[in-house]
């Protein structure tokens, strides 16, 4: 749901539907830049209706002190419950409020009733651009609170899924910043209690839905033990570490095991993929997704179950984004990446549905020139990277090619690796002269005890594979 630098709409120097905002550009009105949390930055502001990202954002970082060395980790975005936006410097963000409307009629698939309905506040968050390394560097509390909380949100929300040992680490982290550490059992038990394990632990994780069918999967006894594992690292945490701690030693630690999630930091956009055909009425349908992209690539993971199903670094994919050719059809975000079909190597292409398409795919464009150059720069080029340096697929000039043979995805037991044998994808190989479709061989009869051996022939395809 989150736009970055590319693919954003056209700059509100275009009139909008909503109306004029010559009303505000002379009067001082005052404006709440929201945190993540509840926690809002108060300022008053001369000529509201002008004033750019980049002379707001001098106001905000003057209110929470940040240093000038880690002013480049935040930026402002749009945020709604429908559509989050980060925005760029030249953005006026008083000009896109009014325009909201007209980017949620563009962006998303809400009804009319609730686009008329939602409201976007101003966000001051993590930048999308920043890379984690520089993060470790940084040795202001106040800042490293931001990421925390920011972070602990999104583990929180299942926005970034997790193995249990990861979260039961990062809910330890979280007791020791926000309980202190030194507590015993009793004290400790009963501060968890008071804050209630969803403070700490994902929802998805305590059955924070609760209901007649939580009840009946045992949502008392599965709490009861997740407080006691809970309790139990707690009480070993400042063991651990020798003692107690500053707060910026733990604030640190949280980050850092964040940063082992390949997704941390990326904007996240909506979509859906298509289900595998199952049954014998073939029947599919269609799963919703978020896309995570970052700057160092793209993560497919699903909404429901909290896992990922596809993660490509930038080297491993190419991608693609087409327009409805007609009444009914669907933006689509194309990736392909490299596979395997019984033994034979083969490509594969996910379509990903959303009208956030056109917005996912300049995001990913931008980060693969960000990437670009400061390899680069890395090495001294000026910007164009030496024979040896370039990929050996060839990148085009759209920056769609693909560098060589990629390795195979590994399939895990991890929230974190790639489940591409539950994707429905188009499955195809180029021999150089023409693309070949793969297909299974329908087993000769149904009612067949043992099914055989998947086998596989190559099938010349004469229609376009968007029909795929």
């Amino acid at each position: 749901m989150e736009g970055g630098e590319c693919g954003f709409p056209p700059e509100p120097s275009e009139p909008s539907q909503r109306g004029s905002v010559s009303s505000a550009g002379l009067r001082a009105q005052d404006v709440l830049v929201y945190l993540v949390g509840d926690s809002a930055v108060h300022l008053t502001v001369e000529s509201v209706g002008c004033v750019n990202v980049q002379e707001l954002g001098r106001s905000v970082r003057e209110a929470l002190h940040i240093p000038e060395t880690a002013q480049e980790a935040f930026a402002f975005w749009l945020c709604s419950p429908l559509l989050e936006l980060q925005l760029k410097p030249k953005h006026q963000p008083y000009k896109l409020c009014r325009q909201w409307q007209d980017l949620l009629y563009r962006f998303t698939e809400a009804s009319e009733e609730d686009i008329s309905q939602d409201e976007p506040c101003l966000q001051y968050r993590r930048n999308v651009f920043y890379p984690k390394a520089k993060e470790l560097q940084i040795e202001d509390e106040g800042v490293l609170r931001l990421l925390y909380d920011e972070a602990k949100a999104n583990i929180l929300e299942g926005r970034y899924p997790c193995d249990p040992d990861q979260w039961l680490r990062l809910g330890v982290l979280s007791c020791a910043l926000e309980l202190g550490v030194g507590l015993d059992a009793p004290a400790a038990t009963a501060a968890i209690r008071k804050k209630k394990l969803s403070s700490f632990l994902p929802a998805h994780v305590t059955g924070g839905g609760g209901g007649l069918l939580s009840a009946l999967r045992g949502k008392g006894g599965r709490q009861a033990g997740l407080e006691q594992n809970l309790l139990e690292e707690y009480l070993q945490l400042a063991s651990a570490d020798g003692g107690a701690q500053e707060p910026t030693h733990y604030l640190r630690q949280y980050l850092s095991t964040c940063h082992s999630l390949p997704y941390y930091g990326c904007a996240f956009f909506s979509g859906d993929i298509d289900k595998p055909v199952q049954g014998i009425l073939h029947r599919g349908g269609r799963k919703t997704v978020n896309v995570g992209i970052s700057l160092e690539g793209v993560y497919v993971i699903d909404v429901k179950e909290k896992h990922v199903l596809l993660g490509l670094r930038f080297c491993e994919l190419s991608w693609d984004h087409s327009y409805p050719e007609g009444e009914g059809d669907s933006h689509i975000l194309w990736l392909e990446f490299d596979g395997e079909e019984a033994g034979t190597p083969v490509n594969k292409l996910l379509k990903i549905y959303s009208k956030q398409a056109e917005l996912m795919s300049g995001l990913i464009e931008f980060c693969v020139e960000l990437g670009a150059a400061a390899e680069a720069e890395a090495a001294g080029t000026d910007g164009e990277l030496a024979p040896s340096q370039q990929a050996p697929g060839g990148a085009g000039a759209s920056g769609r090619g693909r560098g060589g043979r990629r390795g195979k995805l590994r399939r895990q037991s991890s929230v974190v690796c790639s489940r591409v044998h539950t994707l429905s994808t188009i499955s195809y190989v180029d021999d150089g002269k023409e693309i070949k479709r793969l297909k299974p061989k329908r087993a000769a009869s149904f009612f067949s005890r043992q099914a055989p051996a998947p086998n596989y022939s190559a099938v010349q395809v004469g229609e376009n594979l968007e029909q795929g």
